[in-house]
């Protein structure tokens, strides 16, 4: 077995990072493999190294010992863009000038699991007239996913403990898999970097469960292999809200700085055993 744990350094981790890390972290543990770490540094504007640091440092409060040093996806935007070159030579990805406000303004644009799906404004566009917007328009590139679809067939993923799960890609649209201000997405680059590294087990928050529907996609039209997935309930606040990167009482930093025994929130947080004023919730 082969898990990750991915934080973005964007900033201070959370007991809803540590609750992930310590689950992705016991599960390669107990079966005598391996966990790692990955830092989604793709997004260049965000990013701060100093949070890098922080969140290295985090994990060794908790006890959680890593193998080999962390990938950077910063280091293999290289992977993603001959990977996109060729979904592109495919005929499945195409280029999108539509800003969010265009979306957002779109009368047909229904919502989907992540949000507003995009009403394809950009995919009948002309060669000619994609080329000459090229030259003058930001754009991302979107996934043709009914297209791809046809290609890859039904998809389906194994979810830890409740069997087989069907993929929808088509609830999501055609999704962004290379942003205008980065060269891969999300879901494009972290779909790489699972098969490059060898997960076999992908340990993360039941609010990603959709994105899977997306990351089966890739994985078919790559030729990818698919992990099994844990997709575990969210550490949430009192008033019953997941907890984000803002909340500067539930960071890991504000708990060691008071005081509180690493490995030990560590163990409780193994037994679902979580800090006053926290409980654990599926969204």
């Amino acid at each position: 077995m082969l898990t990750r744990f991915a934080p973005s350094p964007t900033g201070d981790l959370h007991l809803g990072h540590a609750y992930s890390a310590v689950l992705a972290h016991d599960a390669a543990r107990a079966a005598g493999g391996k966990f790692l770490i990955r830092i989604d540094d793709i997004d260049g504007s965000r990013s701060r190294e100093a949070y890098v640091g922080a969140a290295l440092a985090d994990l060794a409060w908790l006890g959680l010992g890593w193998d080999g040093e962390p990938l950077r996806q910063s280091a293999r935007l290289g992977d993603y863009a001959a990977a996109l070159d060729r979904l592109r030579a495919r005929g499945l990805v195409y280029p999108c000038f539509c800003t969010r406000a265009d979306i957002a303004a779109s009368l047909s644009a229904p919502h989907g699991p992540s949000g507003a799906i995009y009403p394809g404004a950009c995919r009948d566009l002309a060669e000619a007239e994609r080329e000459r917007r090229m030259v003058v328009k930001p754009h991302c590139w979107r996934l043709d996913t009914a297209r791809a679809l046809a290609i890859a067939g039904d998809l389906a993923w194994e979810e830890q403990g409740q069997g087989m799960r069907a993929a929808d890609p088509l609830a999501h649209g055609d999704i962004v898999i290379a942003r205008k201000d980065a060269p891969a997405s999300y879901h494009l680059a972290s779909t790489l970097d699972d098969a490059m590294t060898g997960v076999t087990h992908v340990v993360r928050g039941a609010d990603l469960i959709a994105a899977t529907d997306v990351h089966r996609l890739l994985q078919a039209l790559l030729g990818l292999p698919t992990p099994l997935y844990h997709h575990h309930p969210l550490v949430c606040s009192a008033g019953g809200q997941r907890l984000a990167k803002r909340d500067a009482a539930a960071s890991l930093a504000v708990l060691r700085d008071g005081g509180v025994d690493g490995r030990a929130l560590a163990a409780d947080l193994l037994g679902q055993r979580l800090p006053t004023g926290y409980s654990l919730r599926m969204p």
